[in-house]
């Protein structure tokens, strides 16, 4: 069913000029108080301590997913494309607009300190007694489960997955441009609009005309120098180490049956794993932050020095390592253990990769990670097979080990480190 708005609602987006909202159904889902919790989440978790600007929210980059989905879709139909089924609208907007309604806060570091998914909440949210899911079964009663099942990438209608997650989806181009813009880098500036003429519906799914190419090796060049120097900027790889830690470090002390003198609901259940929908929807930073301001006045010196570290922008300093020697690692952990530094908390190992473009595989026959070119005569090929630029960055695993460390403490007992150890940390 379809509802238009008696007048057309519009974000003003620093974006995409304008977010065009014109059915009744998403102006609604916008309004969910499940919705509205996306404001309190920050979309690139603690990179606003590398980059001031990134203040930016889940709430604006979901309304960015959405705004290209619509674009595509639009596209789609105006051409009259045979092969985009259109009674397929809806679930694909509704998709784009909540695929990240089950973010957390700090986004990914708090699902690797409690082993959660992003996903999985997110359905739990769309299938729950939510107010997001009333407005979903106006559509009809399977109405949220189709839309979780394109989140889950298992609706049986690959090109609607496709639009929201595939290597070449809305969710990336819209993060790509929106985490570029502020954080003040250049490296995301795609030509989405090239991008989007270019695509096409074929064969039960989205491909691209082979004419785009350049835009789309663009887009990928884009994307690897991003995670290089956007995503995985050790300094931010600094501050969500300490904030894992904290989360770690508070789990464990309500384990261990600590008073604390500040435990606001939801934490005992994010910390025991036992969250409901109903409690896993009042997390958000504002809650975390204001936990994190309180807890540097614990009893738990380690609890509270690391809270004052994040709080206050204290983070970890860190040393290159051109290769990984777990007997040396492990004799750095012997004589932390002997100064009175705690090994588990005061050295910390990363190793940050990212595959730019994943090329096709033989065995590999969904061809769900591939970008496919059509040509004029209707062939398809994955475009690392016709790239050179493509197929020179496939498969790279690029990374540095950095070894992590509070220099403060170091320097501390630096006289009584053996040279070489101290050397290693430039002491």
């Amino acid at each position: 069913m379809n509802h238009p708005l008696s007048e057309e609602k519009v974000f003003k987006d620093p974006v995409h000029n304008y977010v065009h909202v014109q059915d009744d159904l998403i102006w609604s889902l916008i309004n969910t108080p499940e919705f509205q919790r996306l404001r309190r989440i920050r979309q690139l978790g603690t990179s606003y301590l590398t980059f001031h600007g990134a203040e930016h929210s889940r709430f604006s980059h979901s309304l960015g997913v959405y705004e290209i989905t619509r674009r595509i879709i639009s596209q789609f139909e105006r051409s009259s494309y045979t092969d985009w089924p259109p009674e397929e609208k809806q679930v694909a907007l509704c998709a784009a607009l909540l695929h990240d309604l089950g973010h957390g806060p700090f986004s990914h570091s708090i699902e690797e300190a409690f082993h959660m998914n992003h996903e999985d909440w997110t359905c739990k949210i769309v299938l729950g007694d939510t107010e997001v899911n009333k407005v979903l079964r106006r559509e009809g009663e399977d109405f949220p489960e189709k839309v979780a099942s394109v989140i889950r990438k298992d609706y049986d209608k690959a090109i609607v997955v496709n639009l929201v997650s595939s290597p070449l989806d809305a969710d990336r181009m819209d993060y790509l441009l929106r985490d570029a813009y502020f954080t003040g880098v250049n490296y995301g500036t795609i030509d989405i609009d090239r991008i989007l003429r270019m695509l096409r519906p074929f064969q039960g799914r989205v491909v691209v005309k082979e004419s785009g190419m350049h835009a789309v090796e663009d887009y990928l060049m884009s994307r690897y120098q991003m995670y290089w120097q956007v995503y995985f900027h050790p300094v931010t790889r600094s501050s969500e180490i300490i904030l894992r830690q904290i989360f770690r470090r508070a789990k464990e002390l309500h384990q261990e049956g600590f008073h604390f003198n500040f435990l606001p609901d939801p934490l005992p259940g994010l910390f025991n794993r036992d969250l409901t929908v109903e409690e896993y929807l009042l997390l958000d930073e504002a809650l975390v932050q204001t936990s994190f301001v309180q807890w540097r006045r614990e009893e738990d010196g380690l609890l509270a020095d690391l809270c004052s570290r994040f709080i206050d922008r204290k983070l970890y300093k860190y040393t290159e390592l051109e290769m990984l020697d777990m007997e040396i690692i492990d004799e750095i952990r012997r004589v932390f253990r002997e100064l009175g530094l705690d090994p588990n908390y005061d050295l910390e190992i990363d190793f940050p990769t990212d595959l730019p473009y994943d090329v096709f595989r033989p065995e590999d026959d969904s061809k769900k990670k591939q970008i496919l070119l059509l040509d004029r005569q209707d062939r398809l090929r994955e475009i690392s097979e016709v790239s050179d630029i493509v197929r020179s960055i496939s498969g790279i695993h690029r990374g540095k080990y950095h070894m992590y460390y509070p220099e403060d403490k170091l320097r501390a007992v630096v006289h009584m480190l053996p040279k070489d150890i101290a050397d290693l940390f430039n002491l």
